[in-house]
């Protein structure tokens, strides 16, 4: 009945102010469940706002927008490094072989000497 319709909610926080609030948190911090807050019943327990009248919607667009913007904001990052990469300058030939300046510096020093 009722009390097993309130038992299987997704949201284990509206769940446990049902009944059998002990077993209901004991398994979901077991389990490492995270509530996700998306009710009504839930967001009045932990005192938030509630995701429902005028704003709702346009809360709910923002946060699309901004998951879109990110979206185009990293895509773009990865094409700059990429782009970055292909510009940098690559070593000659000569230095790959002889090892750059290695052999060209020089090996007797002051300290050296002592």
């Amino acid at each position: 009945g009722i009390t097993k319709a309130s038992l299987q909610t997704r949201s284990f926080i509206s769940a446990a102010s049902f009944q059998e609030t002990t077993r209901v948190l004991t398994e979901a911090s077991v389990q490492g469940k995270r509530d996700k807050l998306v009710g009504l019943k839930e967001n009045v327990i932990v005192g938030r706002l509630i995701p429902a009248g005028t704003g709702g919607a346009t809360q709910q667009m923002r946060k699309v927008a901004t998951d879109r913007d990110n979206v185009v904001i990293e895509a773009r990052r990865e094409e700059a490094e990429a782009a970055a990469a292909l510009a940098a300058p690559t070593p000659s030939a000569e230095e790959d072989i002889v090892g750059g300046d290695v052999f060209n510096t020089p090996v007797g020093d002051d300290e050296s000497r002592d």
